[in-house]
């Protein structure tokens, strides 16, 4: 088993499932969205309690606004998502799709 070559085949993709792949970019998205959420979250609270003096009306903008951000980044990621399968699938007509390497394993 060890130092046994294993085969590589050749694949090529010739066509992307457009809902499977939107709802992978869906998933980026609110990862995305996650992490940029915390983000502008952090940087709202504190200009919000200043302004008005209430860390509840601080901490309510800073949960809103990582909310909102999650939305976002789940549906752009999704239309996204949907926009680069469909052209994936339109451009791969005039080439030979993209090439992957799979390896066998016994």
């Amino acid at each position: 088993m060890v130092g046994e070559l294993m085969a590589t085949t050749a694949y090529f993709v010739k066509k992307l499932g457009v809902l499977s792949f939107a709802k992978l970019g869906a998933i980026i998205g609110m990862m995305y969205g996650i992490i940029m959420g915390v983000v502008i979250a952090i940087n709202t609270v504190a200009p919000a309690v200043r302004m008005s003096d209430s860390m509840v009306l601080g901490v309510g903008s800073g949960v809103v606004t990582f909310i909102i951000n999650v939305f976002i980044g789940v549906i752009l990621g999704f239309i996204g998502g949907a926009i680069i399968a469909f052209i994936y699938n339109f451009a791969v007509g005039e080439m030979d799709g993209i090439e992957v390497d799979l390896e066998v394993r016994q």
